[in-house]
């Protein structure tokens, strides 16, 4: 693998197996949901860790980045996001922060999501958005801890419909769980 493009295919891999992100946190103010950057980071671990992709978001300045570094070729890619003048009270300016390394982070790896809390904050409203998108399951891989979970709970006589409610399964990984 050519050393300019690793960490691209990398990130290509990590996005066609993440699919879409799954929105778990509610806004109470705009009646919305969200995915937070802790779920993010939780739904991304797994992948960024299987393809030796490092996370970094540190700020400097006013800017906050959001760096993917490959640990094997030492390429990397990264996205950043000035933060507005004028934010010094500490929990705007933590909210801000937050807000940017979420979106840096989905915008770097090119993430599905329908963004319902900017999309009214901004005052476009949800009729424009479709809200009834729902979202990708996570893509069961064969060499993953999942995978030998599922594999152990149909071995005790569970059903494979179990898995394939949270799971998206792919031909070749189901035939290995029937096994």
């Amino acid at each position: 693998m050519n050393k300019e493009t690793n960490i691209h295919k990398k990130m290509f891999l990590i996005r066609k197996e993440i699919g879409t992100i799954s929105k778990d946190a509610n806004n109470p103010f705009y009646k919305s949901k969200y995915f937070d950057i802790n779920s993010l980071i939780k739904q991304l671990d797994p992948l960024l860790e299987k393809h030796k992709i490092l996370l970094s978001q540190p700020t400097r300045g006013r800017k906050v980045f959001t760096y993917l570094k490959c640990t094997e070729s030492e390429t990397t890619d990264f996205g950043w996001l000035k933060i507005p003048k004028g934010l010094t009270d500490p929990q705007k300016l933590g909210s801000a922060i937050t807000y940017y390394r979420r979106y840096t982070l989905a915008s770097l790896l090119g993430l599905q999501a329908v963004d319902d809390d900017a999309n009214i904050a901004s005052g476009k409203g949800l009729n424009k958005v479709n809200t009834n998108l729902s979202p990708k399951k996570p893509l069961l891989l064969k060499d993953s801890a999942a995978f030998v979970k599922a594999k152990k709970y149909i071995s005790e006589g569970n059903s494979i419909e179990n898995i394939k409610s949270k799971y998206r399964i792919e031909k070749e990984v189901e035939q290995l769980l029937n096994k």
